[in-house]
């Protein structure tokens, strides 16, 4: 929990609602995340001995690595767009009634591989050659919006017109988006890379 973690970066308005009211923008820090589990591993079996010497050459010395990472969501921003605060700053303005970071976006979790092995050549050289696998089992990693202030969705639009309503006048009003916490986007699908190196 943080009072904002606003980047401040060059050129850009401040994400700050009511810079006068520390209170205000108490919530849950743009960098929470309540579970997240990772796991590294490394093997390199070696099940044929010199009896059998063609499958020792065939299948001994290949590494097979992996990381394992899974996450909770992480917090969002419910943004307004328009200017509802009035302060001239059409970047600042969040869904009335709730704190910033209030909502919880996707989960995560993705799988990544990498099978090598060296061959000698001569005494000092080897190559080595790779396959890797970036989000190995394709996830659909779905995301909303990020910024350099953490992740941020449009939940309703501030429009600064009169709107009747049964006979009543009222000045301006939101129009509430049915799009908000839909994923817009996604991270990486899987990626795979194969390599040849030379190392002496």
């Amino acid at each position: 929990m943080d009072d904002g973690q606003d980047a401040l970066v060059a050129g850009r308005p401040a994400t700050v609602q009511n810079s006068y009211s520390a209170s205000s923008e108490y919530g849950r820090s743009s960098t929470d995340q309540r579970q997240r589990f990772a796991l590294s591993w490394i093997a390199e079996p070696k099940p044929f001995h010199a009896e059998h010497r063609v499958l020792k050459d065939l299948l001994n010395d290949w590494k097979f690595s992996g990381v394992v990472t899974c996450g909770s969501g992480r917090p969002v921003n419910a943004r307004i767009l328009g200017d509802a605060n009035r302060d001239g700053n059409s970047d600042n303005d969040r869904l009335p009634g709730y704190r910033r970071n209030s909502f919880t976006g996707p989960d995560y979790a993705s799988t990544d591989m990498r099978i090598s092995r060296q061959l000698p050549i001569g005494d000092r050289w080897r190559i080595e050659m790779l396959a890797e696998s970036f989000n190995l089992f394709n996830r659909n990693n779905k995301r909303v919006d990020i910024s350099d202030d953490g992740f941020t969705n449009t939940a309703a639009q501030f429009v600064a017109l009169d709107k009747t309503v049964n006979n009543r006048t009222y000045p301006a009003y939101y129009s509430r988006l049915t799009s908000f916490l839909s994923p817009n986007n996604s991270y990486a699908p899987r990626q795979v890379q194969l390599a040849v190196r030379l190392l002496y």
